[in-house]
């Protein structure tokens, strides 16, 4: 039991680490963006961000909340009420993805692409598919703890799943946050 107790520590903590990676890539790439626009070449994005980046907004805390629920439902052995919460913070990462792509869709419409004469434009693309791509690390994530709860894993495997699961989404969640304020502030 104690051994078990060790790995789940290390695993919590490589999770740790890898956040940390991840915000130290974010940073440089917002410190990459800073520097570029203030050499003078390109004077900021120039171009109204999608609507749809207000309500990927509403859905990614949205779906923070459901999860925060599964994961207390879970502590309190409540599993059904796990699984139905579970399935709700999937479904909204799947719009919150959905969203993104729309997103994409209205840039192109606004004459805005990834390889263009303004690369702070393109960061836009950077900041956004960098973040799906961890999306979708979370939604394998959060999938896995649903098959998980069905297949009726013991409650303390179950409650270890979320808690990673939880520190990932609810980071995620965080990141997304940071990377719209600083697109709106740069726009």
């Amino acid at each position: 039991m104690e051994e078990l107790q060790q790995v789940r520590k290390a695993k919590k903590f490589n999770l740790w680490l890898g956040l940390i990676g991840m915000f130290m890539m974010f940073a440089a790439l917002s410190s990459g963006f800073i520097v570029y626009t203030a050499s003078g070449v390109d004077k900021g994005i120039k171009t109204l961000l999608p609507q749809a980046f207000i309500y990927s907004t509403i859905v990614i805390v949205l779906s923070s909340f459901t999860l925060h629920f599964a994961h207390k439902a879970v502590k309190a052995g409540e599993v059904a009420k796990q699984k139905l919460l579970l399935l709700l913070t999937i479904a909204l990462g799947i719009v919150f993805f959905a969203l993104q792509l729309h997103s994409w869709t209205v840039l192109t419409g606004q004459g805005v692409y990834f390889i263009n004469n303004n690369a702070s434009q393109s960061f836009i693309y950077v900041f956004t598919g960098l973040h799906l791509a961890h999306i979708i690390g979370g939604l394998l994530v959060l999938i896995r703890c649903f098959t998980g709860a069905v297949r009726g894993i013991p409650l303390d495997n179950n409650v270890y799943r979320m808690d990673l699961a939880a520190i990932f989404w609810h980071f995620l969640d965080l990141l997304w946050i940071y990377i719209y304020v600083f697109l709106l502030l740069n726009q």
